[in-house]
């Protein structure tokens, strides 16, 4: 049986969920793809490869959708998306920011489920050095930021992470040169706290985590951290980092 008889054998449920598994593979071969990239040339490497691929990866798929669905584009983005309200884009960052988290929470339970917690844990950690400066060069580039912005530019960058879409943080000016950032409510350790169970003991994620985002925003800055579950820490916050630029320090 050739490819087109086996389409034209299914029925048309068979068919949508053909179309369904078509998008993941999509997916998954994307991100295998950027991780085997990152192996083989190194991450900064991997994000310029990126951006040149998303360019013309995303334009071209969109506009071959929206000429079989019926949807405008412009400039390779749907223009119903541009033409939503204010009030709209603003209720669907956050709805995508949550499905990010539920994304990444589906990950680490379905690994812990079958492997247990410590390789879920040693997953999720590995998956920070990727995503976290992967996220900041792609803020780095949407913000324009200089390459060496310093304190400043680490700001700007910390509001507009995923997790700011969704959580809710502060930063106190310790001096031009010094920045505190607070999580102080995060949506996982707030749930938990709901159910009555214990902090989630995410330190380990945050020591890759926040380190590889502030390097990748300005290779100058050091991050300490204050505390961070299974810290103990006062109720007004989850999690705190201190980012100080080190004008001397190689990078």
């Amino acid at each position: 049986m050739d490819i087109k008889g086996a389409i034209a054998d299914a029925d048309d449920g068979q068919l949508v969920e053909m179309l369904m598994d078509a998008f993941r593979r999509i997916i998954v071969h994307y991100g295998a793809w950027f991780a085997e990239v990152e192996h083989q040339i190194g991450m900064e490497n991997a994000v310029a490869v990126e951006k040149e691929v998303w360019d013309a990866s995303v334009s071209n798929q969109i506009n071959r959708l929206g000429k079989t669905l019926g949807f405008s584009v412009e400039n390779g983005v749907p223009t119903a998306l541009k033409r939503l309200p204010r009030e709209s884009l603003i209720d669907l960052l956050e709805k995508v920011g949550v499905n990010w988290l539920a994304n990444d929470g589906i990950w680490f339970q379905a690994v812990e489920k079958k492997f247990g917690m410590m390789d879920a844990k040693r997953c999720n950690d590995t998956c920070w050095t990727r995503f976290s400066p992967f996220e900041a060069a792609r803020i780095k580039s949407m913000l324009n930021l200089p390459e060496r912005g310093g304190i400043p530019a680490l700001k700007k960058a910390l509001g507009h992470r995923m997790y700011a879409f969704i959580n809710k943080q502060s930063m106190e000016d310790v001096d031009e040169n010094c920045v505190i950032f607070r999580m102080n409510d995060c949506r996982v350790q707030a749930a938990r706290k709901r159910k009555g169970l214990p902090d989630y003991p995410c330190k380990s994620a945050g020591l890759v985590e926040y380190p590889y985002f502030a390097k990748t925003i300005d290779p100058r800055i050091r991050t300490e951290c204050i505390g961070c579950p299974p810290d103990d820490h006062p109720d007004e916050w989850f999690c705190a980092w201190k980012f100080t630029l080190e004008p001397d320090a190689k990078g």
